[in-house]
């Protein structure tokens, strides 16, 4: 089987920067992933088009230098870019069509397909190629994965792709998932997986094994929070299965030396804060407000976590971390009193 490989650090990495990603650092990446057999490199603000905001982080470049700059790098693969509805306008699609993207993701929370019909539309009648992305799919039923991502098939979206925001999934529930979806649906199957859990590779090659035809990945795991499945280490593994790619890993491993030193500083890691998002299901990008809601409330990260996940809290609504904080602090003083 040929499996697809999209590259999102040119987009997803720039959440673990604050979304400051310069014009020299895409043209350098584009440049080399490009001859490197990556299929699809995404490029733009780590929230997606038109996600550029005081709320979400100020990007230093609009998504117009960022595509362009990208777009005049890239010969051989794909230029793709994310978007969220509510965040982007059908006017951000109108752009990026305009500055040459070919794939358009179309993503929403695993539960709320209905709000990327619209986008999903306007793409087609441009005769443009949209796949539809469901976000924080963790957090819904194999069942209820089916009948979103029936929607985006419906809309006309070529490709759904499943990603695992929290880093939450363990390989079974990839296995029975994607097994689920790729009986029901004619449509390609991806997965994009966060490492909170060190399981962003065993994730992937359960994707694989259960049907799924595209992969994620970025380079050295370049991304919010734990990281994405690291680039190099899949295409190794994927060698060692036999799985086919257009990416050969010299050319990779090639490619993950040479963004070290304009790129990735710091490869990811795993620290506290990471597992207890992925336990807890929270979105990767809590990780940076959550730290700093920790130190300016003197509270345990991990408590914010756990009354995170219970309030089943979606990127977006960050905003929340603090009344959380305060909420944890009017309970501590009531138990304190007692």
């Amino acid at each position: 089987m040929h499996i697809t490989i999209s590259d999102p650090g040119l987009r997803d990495g720039n959440h673990a920067i604050a979304h400051q990603l310069s014009l020299e650092q895409i043209r350098r990446y584009a440049q080399i992933a490009d001859q490197s057999g990556i299929d699809i490199i995404e490029v733009g603000h780590g929230n997606g088009l038109g996600a550029s905001s005081l709320q979400l982080g100020l990007a230093p470049h609009s998504d117009k230098d960022m595509l362009r700059c990208a777009r005049e790098h890239i010969q051989n693969a794909k230029l793709g870019i994310h978007i969220i509805p509510g965040f982007g306008r059908l006017s951000d699609l109108d752009l990026a069509m305009d500055e040459g993207v070919d794939i358009y993701r179309v993503a929403a929370h695993c539960s709320e397909a209905d709000t990327t019909e619209r986008y999903i539309d306007h793409l087609i009648k441009h005769g443009q190629e949209a796949h539809g992305a469901l976000m924080m799919s963790h957090m819904a039923s194999k069942d209820s994965l089916l009948v979103e991502a029936r929607k985006m098939a419906s809309y006309g979206a070529k490709a759904v792709i499943l990603m695992d925001s929290a880093g939450a999934f363990i390989p079974l529930d990839v296995s029975e998932t994607v097994s689920w979806l790729t009986a029901h649906l004619d449509i390609a199957i991806g997965f994009h997986a966060h490492n909170n859990l060190g399981l962003s590779i065993a994730n992937s090659i359960a994707a694989v094994q259960a049907g799924a035809s595209m992969l994620d990945a970025t380079i050295k795991g370049f991304g919010a929070g734990a990281g994405n499945t690291p680039l190099e280490v899949l295409i190794a593994v994927l060698e060692k299965y036999a799985y086919k790619t257009r990416a050969t890993l010299d050319r990779v491993l090639d490619l993950a030396d040479q963004a070290e030193d304009f790129l990735v500083k710091k490869t990811p890691s795993i620290n506290s804060r990471n597992i207890c998002s992925g336990i807890h299901g929270i979105f990767s990008g809590f990780d940076k407000p959550v730290a700093l809601a920790a130190i300016q409330y003197q509270l345990l990260e991990r408590d914010i976590y756990r009354e995170l996940g219970k309030r089943k809290i979606i990127a977006g609504q960050e905003d929340m971390i603090m009344d959380i904080c305060e909420s944890l602090l009017v309970r501590s003083t009531a138990i304190e009193n007692n």
